[in-house]
């Protein structure tokens, strides 16, 4: 944690970009998911990323060496959707503390390792914590709104599974990312609070939310703001935005929470909006080159890339930003909770 806090302090730091572009140029068959071990699963697993830490461990340590070479400071676990409620598409509930603990097992692995190479820029790793395929807030039945996928309770069950199998895996944060739904998200928050008292843990929380369109707003139809005060009664590192949106969009919802946020300030866009083949074109430069505002305005602590960003993205990024200085925080240590 004091490690964290003291780069945190010094400079922007940089978390990795897309695990899934990644992935994707490796072209994985349906028996390249399965491997051996799942050889006669029942149902189809291509498309299960999470359990290619299983499956296919070499290709997810070499995506985190290529993104650690290319200047982050912090990668993310393969574990996207490793909860018991995700999983359950794939019938794999049983295997979730599995999948999370050899995720951070080999994301910690490489962070050692490039560490180890250049002791002056320590690396950390991230457990992802994803928003899981329910809301919370929300019917999914148009005919009847009183009606929920999920409860709260349940949610809590599997983010705190989730949480113990990354923590016991050895990350350095946790990360509860893309946030569509708010109440998904203290759901996590809340199994995560309980963990630390059971396990006896001080462990850092990013936080990071998804503007999910034009109108500002999270899907359960949050601001910035609000956004920022539905967590704001746990200590955080850094609260942020994700997803959804490109650099230059996300840059009115960043200044929001430099406004009001007394921890640190996450970003981490797509590269720019999807074409109409859902493809993302913008390349490393221009993604770059628009990140700039947020660095000029002094917004953000943290900074990497989500959907279609790759090493060259994180590069460009990292580049930049080595040239200013983070986001000033008042307090990093057990902030008040006002």
């Amino acid at each position: 944690m004091s490690k964290l806090e003291e780069q945190l302090s010094k400079k922007i730091l940089i978390l990795d970009g897309a695990m899934g572009t990644m992935l994707q140029e490796y072209q994985f068959s349906e028996e390249d998911f399965r491997g051996k071990r799942f050889a006669q699963w029942t149902v189809s697993l291509k498309g299960n990323n999470d359990l290619l830490s299983l499956t296919q461990p070499e290709a997810i340590a070499a995506i985190h060496r290529k993104y650690f070479e290319a200047g982050a400071d912090i990668v993310e676990t393969n574990t996207f959707s490793g909860t018991s409620i995700a999983m359950a598409d794939y019938q794999m509930e049983e295997l979730v503390y599995e999948m999370n603990f050899e995720s951070a097992r080999i994301a910690k692995k490489v962070a050692e390792e490039v560490t180890a190479e250049n002791p002056e820029q320590p690396r950390f790793v991230a457990g992802a914590m994803g928003p899981t395929n329910k809301t919370a807030s929300m019917s999914p039945d148009v005919n009847d709104p009183g009606f929920r996928a999920i409860s709260f309770e349940e949610l809590r069950i599997a983010y705190k599974q989730q949480a113990k199998a990354l923590i016991e895996g050895g990350v350095d944060i946790l990360l509860v990312e893309t946030v569509f739904d708010t109440l998904n998200a203290k759901a996590a928050l809340f199994a995560i609070e309980e963990l630390k008292e059971e396990l006896g843990v001080e462990i850092p929380v990013m936080v990071s939310g998804t503007i999910t369109d034009a109108s500002g707003r999270t899907l359960s139809g949050q601001t910035a703001e609000a956004f920022l005060i539905s967590v704001s009664h746990i200590p955080l590192l850094s609260i942020g935005f994700n997803c959804a949106l490109g650099a230059k969009q996300l840059t009115p919802h960043l200044e929001v929470l430099n406004r009001y946020a007394e921890s640190g300030v996450s970003a981490y866009p797509n590269a720019g909006l999807p074409n109409a083949f859902g493809e993302y074109d913008q390349d490393a430069e221009e993604m770059a080159n628009q990140i700039r505002e947020y660095l000029e305005k002094g917004l953000v602590n943290i900074l990497g890339g989500c959907c279609g960003t790759t090493p060259d993205h994180i590069r460009a990024i990292a580049e930049i930003a080595k040239d200013y200085k983070p986001r000033p925080i008042e307090i990093l240590k057990n902030p008040e909770i006002v």
